[in-house]
């Protein structure tokens, strides 16, 4: 495996055109959409693209993200882009952070620190990691794909080679939306590289149709599911990004502003924002994960991604053990996240050592509540620590 650093540095004349584009917008007419009922509210839209073309730095976020070291490898002829911090105590475990859709790598930004470096963000020392955050196939600068099929069953795969191209032979994995499927996926189907999973989003291998459905709800567990409830809409993007992401991503690539509404409007009704958007992410934060799909030119193999992963859902099993996940799980269940499945249909498909109800945060668990999430991993990692 070839492995290169790598920083970004999106020529100016990319940026400029931009800028451009964003000035010469043709915008749609709008109905009473006050409510953001009809989809993205057009006077949000306005403003934030107003702050784009004129007040959004890009050299500064890319300066950001270019302090933390990053690699790009070629797996089995597949570039994966990705950062890798090294732990600061004394016996670092490696971890590897697997982000969902429309997320990006820099979802994690605000747990590098916490993981990589406890000490320094009121930790102990001995809970370090050695974090490994890749972009997914065909997401961001891994990308562009030789091949369109590959989805969260190859990524996992890919993941046990980056690892060990690393120096891991045993690591953790975390992961949320398409990043847990990844994850689940790897303590299923590669058990003697694993030494647990943690999930923000409880999906499991093998699952039978006949248990997803909840019972015998606790009063908590009621609420939960209640502030999850946003009905069918809150899935129709999985049948466009199976059936016709191609005809979604003419526009896309094309339009900044059709990328940035389309993104936005994921950002704002899958957090806890309760309607403001900017309680949970700032304008340059999503102006930042827009360009960073804008300036690769990558939605297109972002949504081949998810057509891959989709026809193979449920997950389908690749082995025979039993549980399904047979290495230590554990669960940080989000109170506004897409889903929920009980502890106990959990239990029953994988090796469940530690299950969290958080009191916030949403389908960007990492991204919405980083300090709980860095020490919910903390905390199951230190029971692995004492085997």
């Amino acid at each position: 495996m070839k492995i290169e650093p790598f920083k970004i540095d999106v020529r100016q004349s990319e940026i400029d055109a931009l800028r451009t584009r964003l000035a010469d917008t043709r915008w749609a007419p709008e109905p009473e959409n006050d409510d953001w009922s009809y989809g993205v509210n057009g006077t949000y839209l306005r403003d934030l693209i107003n702050h784009w073309q004129s007040d959004f730095d890009w050299r500064a976020q890319e300066a950001h993200i270019n302090s933390f070291p990053q690699f790009r490898a070629e797996i089995d002829g597949i570039p994966i882009h990705f950062i890798h911090v090294r732990g600061k105590g004394a016996n670092p475990i490696p971890i590897i952070l697997s982000h969902g859709w429309p997320w990006t790598f820099w979802d994690f930004k605000d747990v590098i620190g916490p993981l990589t470096d406890p000490a320094a963000h009121g930790g102990d020392p001995s809970d370090s990691f050695d974090v490994v955050i890749p972009s997914l196939p065909g997401f961001g600068f891994s990308g562009p794909l030789p091949q369109k099929e590959i989805g969260y069953i190859e990524t996992a795969d890919l993941w046990v080679k980056l690892m060990k191209g690393l120096g891991y032979e045993r690591f953790v994995a975390h992961g949320g939306d398409a990043g847990a499927f990844v994850s689940a996926r790897l303590g299923h189907a590669h058990p003697e590289s694993l030494m647990g999973v943690h999930l923000s989003f409880p999906v499991l291998p093998g699952i039978p149709h006949d248990e997803s459905n909840p019972v015998d709800l606790t009063s908590e567990e009621h609420e939960i599911i209640k502030g999850q409830d946003r009905g069918s809409g809150a899935f129709f993007h999985v049948m466009i990004n199976a059936f016709d992401p191609q005809t979604l991503a003419w526009a896309l690539h094309d339009s900044p502003v059709g990328l940035a509404a389309w993104i936005l409007l994921r950002r704002r009704a899958w957090s806890d924002c309760n309607g403001d958007v900017e309680s949970k992410f700032d304008k340059d934060t999503l102006l930042t994960h827009i360009c960073l799909y804008w300036f690769t030119n990558s939605f297109i193999g972002s949504q081949l991604f998810c057509r891959a992963s989709a026809f193979h859902l449920p997950m389908a099993l690749a082995n025979d053990i039993k549980p399904e996940i047979s290495v230590p799980t554990a669960v940080a269940q989000m109170p506004k996240d897409l889903m929920y499945k009980q502890r106990s249909i959990v239990a029953a498909h994988s090796d469940l050592r530690q299950w969290t109800l958080f009191s916030s945060g949403g389908h960007f668990g990492a991204a919405e509540e980083p300090k709980l999430m860095a020490e919910d991993i903390r905390a199951f990692v230190r029971l692995l620590r004492q085997v």
